[in-house]
């Protein structure tokens, strides 16, 4: 494994820790060391910039979907400043996983999220 691949993986394990944050100031902190400043988010149903904008979709994501956690499927692939990883969304429950998607990222120098495209692949019916 190169240094290349260590860079994006701890950056999607970054970007993980934030999207299962659920307590508002662990929320703030993990945001904070996976975004840039003037980093954004971007999927079908959210656009935001800035550390605020973007806990705010992952406080909305816990509200809508309380009791789940976001899981890495697969592997992260990347190339220069840009990796890709899919994920699902995971009952703790039960292990159902209604929603998974893909998301594209992009790194500033150090390593933190600069943009983030996020597609989603399958969504529970009537979403």
């Amino acid at each position: 494994m190169s240094a290349h691949t260590d860079r994006y993986e701890s950056a999607v394990a970054r970007y993980f820790e934030a999207w299962n944050a659920t307590e508002p100031e662990a929320l703030a902190k993990a945001v904070a060391a996976a975004w840039a400043p003037d980093g954004g988010y971007t999927d079908p149903l959210a656009a935001v910039s800035g550390h605020d904008g973007i806990a705010a979709v992952i406080s909305a994501a816990h509200e809508q979907f309380p009791g789940f956690s976001f899981r890495l499927t697969g592997r992260v692939d990347g190339h220069h400043e840009v990796a890709r990883f899919s994920w699902e969304l995971v009952s703790e429950a039960d292990g159902s996983a209604p929603v998974a998607g893909s998301d594209v990222i992009t790194l500033d120098g150090e390593g933190r999220i600069r943009a983030v495209l996020g597609f989603l692949d399958r969504v529970p019916a009537g979403a």
